[in-house]
C-alpha cells in the first residue's frame, strides 16, 4: 500500500520532466541525493515542486491559468498565513469550479515527502560533513527514540482496545524550532541548512555574520491515525519543550 505521494501521482498521472528517461520516483530520488551532479534538494524544495505540479493538474482540469508565475503566486497564498488573501483566492477558484479546501487537502507536507523518500523508496543520502555533525545527530537520535516510544504506546493502546487500528498507524516525529518574535516554526534540519529560523528576525553580528534569535523550543509532532494527545519532556539535557501531538495521518 503506497503513501499519499503514490496515491496522488496515480490519481493525477503525475510524471517527471523528461519522463521518457526517469519515473517520478527516480526523479525525486535523484534531486534529493544530487546523483546527477547538481546540488541536492531538501524535503521542502521537493515538496514545493510536487505540490505545484499537482496544482497545475488541478488547474488544468478546470481550464484555469497554469503559467509558472501565476501558480507560484497562488501557491504562496494557499500555504501562507494571510486569511484575507486566502478568502479572495477561494472566491476566485470557486468561479472556476475549484474548491480551495479540496486543493489544500491534496497538498502534501514535507514530512510526507520525507516518508516517501526514506520509507517507501528506501532512498539514502550521503550527508558528507553531517556525519560528524554531533548537534544534528543528537537531535536525530532523540527524534528516533521519541518515535520508538510512540510506537510502543500505540501497541499498548491497541492491546487495550483504546485506539482502533493503532498498530497500523504511521508515526512521524518532527522536530521544529520556533522564532521568539513571531509564530514562525520550521523543521530543525531546514533551519540548520539555511542558517536561521526566521528570515524576518535575523540579527547580524559584524564579526560572526547572521545570528538568529530563537527560543528553546523543539516541537516533535507524532502523526498516526487517531485522536490528539499532548506529551511534555526534556531533550538534549536542556529544558526544551517537546510537544507530541497525535494527528490524523496524511
Amino acid at each position: 500500500m503506497g503513501c499519499k505521494v503514490d496515491t496522488l501521482a496515480d490519481r493525477y498521472d503525475l510524471t517527471a520532466p523528461g519522463s521518457e528517461d526517469h519515473s517520478l520516483d527516480e526523479y525525486l530520488v535523484t534531486r534529493w541525493t544530487g546523483r546527477d551532479g547538481r546540488s541536492a534538494d531538501g524535503y521542502k524544495s521537493l515538496t514545493e515542486w510536487f505540490n505545484k505540479r499537482l496544482l497545475k493538474e488541478l488547474y488544468a482540469e478546470s481550464d484555469r491559468e497554469t503559467l509558472g508565475v501565476h501558480l507560484d503566486r497562488e501557491y504562496e497564498l494557499l500555504t501562507g498565513d494571510d486569511d484575507v488573501a486566502r478568502d479572495e483566492l477561494a472566491a476566485a477558484l470557486a468561479t472556476d469550479g475549484l474548491d480551495i479546501e479540496r486543493i489544500e487537502s491534496e497538498l502534501i507536507s514535507w514530512s510526507t515527502m520525507r516518508h516517501h523518500l526514506k520509507g517507501c523508496l528506501d532512498a539514502e543520502k550521503d550527508t558528507g560533513e553531517a556525519k560528524t555533525d554531533w548537534e544534528s545527530n543528537t537531535v536525530e537520535v532523540a527524534r528516533q527514540r521519541t518515535e520508538e516510544k510512540a510506537e510502543s504506546v500505540l501497541s499498548s493502546l491497541a492491546s487495550k482496545e483504546r485506539l482502533a487500528d493503532a498498530e497500523s498507524a504511521e508515526v512521524d516525529v518532527q522536530v521544529k524550532l520556533g522564532c521568539s518574535d513571531c509564530s514562525v516554526r520550521v523543521p530543525f534540519d531546514e533551519a540548520v541548512e539555511r542558517g536561521y529560523v526566521c528570515e524576518q528576525h535575523v540579527s547580524v553580528d559584524e564579526e560572526e555574520g547572521p545570528v538568529e534569535s530563537w527560543k528553546n523550543t523543539l516541537s516533535a509532532v507524532i502523526t498516526p491515525y487517531g485522536a490528539a494527545e499532548a506529551v511534555q519532556g526534556v531533550l538534549l539535557e536542556q529544558p526544551f519543550l517537546v510537544e507530541s501531538l497525535l494527528l490524523p495521518a496524511l
